[in-house]
């Protein structure tokens, strides 16, 4: 499994609930990934940072998801481009299902 960190900036303009709102209106495509297996929206109020962390079960996978069009979008609506950040998760734990998630061999 892979844990993909994005980072991106976020318009002066936009207050929280714009961009509470934005995240919102992704989550149905989210959804329909079935290579994406956990997804938390972030939101740093202070810094004018907004982005996610995945668990993808695989990096091909995070890089299809997040290619051209996905920073495009990024770029139009928040103002800036996404960074990302890639690291292997060879052991997830899942405190709600009271499980730990065994990675893809």
């Amino acid at each position: 499994m892979i844990t993909e960190i994005v980072a991106f900036g976020i318009n002066d303009g936009l207050k929280r609930s714009e961009v509470v709102a934005l995240y919102e209106k992704s989550v149905p495509n989210r959804k329909q990934n079935r290579s994406l297996l956990h997804k938390s929206f972030l939101y740093d109020q202070e810094h004018g940072i907004g982005g996610g962390v995945y668990l993808w079960t695989s990096i091909e996978a995070a890089r299809a998801a997040h290619g051209p069009a996905f920073q495009e979008r990024i770029q139009e609506v928040f103002g800036s481009a996404p960074e990302f950040r890639y690291f292997e998760s060879p052991v997830v734990i899942n405190n709600h299902a009271d499980a730990e998630v065994e990675p893809a061999s």
